[in-house]
């Protein structure tokens, strides 16, 4: 219960800390609220009016109370993009990001982890070195170039799959998986080929301990040793490392979502610093940070119950 609560007492300085630089970094860019609501060619006591309204004179740590304390209310403001409430805007681009997320785990680890095993039960032999270089191409190429690839294939050459859009799964589930398929393979192919390195390199270390070999000693097959035993202990660290890639996913997913035309949370967060939309950028900044500091902290949680000694620890 202790090792629960420290780290959620850390995921809470850790979120308040990156609101803090959030809300410092987005006001030194250039750009003034006021003249971004009124236009360039608004009356100066117009702006300045605006802006004693918007409370924009105050000082920093004023202002900064006050968006935090928006924050937590539920009340993030307006968006001057597409002027509209930014918390049901972002609500809706976090179910579409949230998809693309979880496929991309889904196929990766579906992948890597059998892949990984086999690589590692055939260490140093063609099976082992056909499944490494693979994964040195997978880690080696950015995810843009297999997103460029993808589309080229699946949905011009083959016409398989839509390039692009996004459809929300309550209004049609399975259009939804078709469109978010495309960009969740662009993505999940790299975490496939890191986690493919990192199960092969955990279950090498764990098959030659000394329980493993009890446990041949003891007649049991190579099955029930590999995947019963080996994969049993690998697993844990395995899990670790893909919570930690939710950042990094959530960090490439602008990139995808805007070669794909995918409208999530990258795409909003793209469109708020390309327009300089200061109160967007905050709060899907803050919204990304969030998720990532919260999937990482239920990783820990779930590591834990795999492995008991953590309890302990």
């Amino acid at each position: 219960m202790a090792y629960i609560l420290n780290r959620f007492l850390s995921v809470l300085l850790t979120l308040f800390l990156i609101s803090v630089i959030t809300f410092a970094v987005t006001n030194i860019l250039p750009g003034d609220v006021a003249m971004m609501i009124m236009g360039t060619q608004s009356n100066p006591e117009a702006l300045a009016g605006l802006r004693e309204t918007l409370g924009l004179n105050d000082p920093l740590l004023v202002q900064y109370g006050r968006w935090i304390g928006g924050v937590l209310t539920g009340d993030w403001g307006q968006s001057l993009v597409f002027k509209e409430a930014i918390g049901p805007l972002i609500a809706q681009k976090v179910v579409a990001s949230s998809l693309i997320v979880v496929m991309s785990m889904a196929i990766a680890l579906i992948a890597a982890i059998p892949l990984g095993v086999w690589a590692a039960v055939h260490r140093d032999r063609w099976q082992d070195s056909t499944s490494s270089t693979a994964a040195l191409v997978g880690v080696s190429l950015p995810d843009f170039f297999w997103g460029i690839m993808l589309i080229l294939l699946f949905a011009r050459a083959l016409g398989w799959l839509p390039s692009s859009g996004f459809v929300h799964p309550a209004d049609d589930f399975l259009g939804a998986i078709r469109h978010a398929f495309l960009p969740s393979l662009a993505l999940g192919l790299g975490l496939m080929a890191h986690l493919t390195r990192m199960t092969r390199a955990t279950m090498i270390g764990i098959l030659g301990q000394e329980f493993i070999r009890v446990a041949r000693a003891k007649g049991l097959t190579e099955r029930e040793v590999v995947w019963g035993y080996g994969l049993r202990n690998a697993i844990g660290p395995v899990l670790t490392v893909a919570g930690l890639q939710i950042g990094y996913l959530f960090g490439s997913i602008i990139v995808i979502e805007s070669l794909f035309n995918f409208t999530g949370m990258g795409w909003l967060t793209y469109q708020a610093l390309l327009n300089r939309d200061i109160p967007l950028i905050q709060s899907t900044v803050f919204v990304i940070a969030a998720v990532v500091m919260l999937t990482n902290f239920f990783v820990d949680l779930l590591y834990m119950a795999i492995d008991p000694r953590i309890r302990l620890s």
